[in-house]
């Protein structure tokens, strides 16, 4: 891997760290009942995770375009199951971290609804008193939250499915249009702007599938018609499922390549 796709995978695991982090946003929420703080704050991470991926997307549109003039075409999927492989990793890490991030997070949004200062929050954040709230922090998952996920209730299968289609196809999307340029280089341009079609159907999905039903879940935590164990279960298979599906995208990146190149054909 050289320095260039190093920095791109770094960019990923930023990308998708963060969204992993979104389901502790929730669980910070319920126990501090200030949901809508929690989701505001949290919208300050959302702005690195987009500014990650607005320098992702042209860095790895550059490489292709590098390697189309040098006559690279064969053998260039390696860089795609590299970043795939970076997205896989940060949503290991992002669960991981999931119980300290909470916890951490949840300090914050107490801090912000005394001092109402997001500048206060972020400087608080990088002082001696933030470094001492990270390590007391701290919490690894528990090993029987772990090891027996299925034990009680928990979210539907079906949403712990849509959620894992969704995250395949999400994953997947810039990727396999950039990797349809070396199928297609002359439709390389078209190729690339029918990303939005795969990411449009992911989006379709979180939002009709996903999203409204954690949403719902997570009110009825605060109006205490779901238990908190229930409702951590629940964010524990859908951070599951969310590794599966970029898992799973390493499957998808080669038949949807071919699929983007079959529309700009058509087109």
């Amino acid at each position: 891997m050289d320095k260039g796709l190093f920095l791109i995978f770094v960019l990923t695991f930023v990308i998708h760290l963060i969204g992993t982090l979104a389901y502790s946003v929730r669980i910070a929420g319920t126990r501090t009942r200030r949901i809508a703080i929690s989701l505001s704050l949290f919208n300050i991470l959302v702005l690195v995770s987009r500014t990650s991926n607005s320098f992702a997307a042209p860095l790895l549109a550059k490489r292709v375009e590098q390697n189309i003039a040098h006559g690279l075409l064969h053998g260039r999927a390696t860089d795609f199951r590299w970043l795939l492989l970076s997205a896989t990793m940060a949503s290991v890490v992002g669960g991981i971290c999931i119980p300290t991030f909470q916890r951490l997070f949840a300090r914050y949004v107490e801090s912000f609804a005394r001092h109402r200062s997001v500048l206060g929050v972020l400087l608080r954040g990088f002082s001696r008193i933030g470094v001492i709230h990270l390590r007391e922090s701290i919490q690894l998952p528990h090993w029987r939250n772990v090891a027996e996920p299925r034990r009680g209730a928990h979210i539907p299968w079906s949403v712990v499915w849509w959620n894992m289609v969704a995250m395949a196809i999400w994953t997947v999307g810039v990727f396999s249009a950039l990797y349809a340029a070396y199928l297609r280089p002359d439709l390389r341009v078209t190729s690339s702007e029918l990303s939005a079609i795969i990411n449009g159907a992911a989006t379709i999905l979180m939002f009709v599938f996903i999203d409204p039903y954690l949403s719902m879940l997570t009110d009825e935590v605060v109006e205490g018609k779901v238990t908190e164990p229930y409702f951590r279960r629940s964010i524990l298979w859908l951070t599951g499922s969310r590794v599966i599906g970029t898992l799973a995208a390493q499957l998808l990146l080669i038949p949807a390549a071919f699929s983007i190149v079959a529309i700009a054909q058509w087109l």
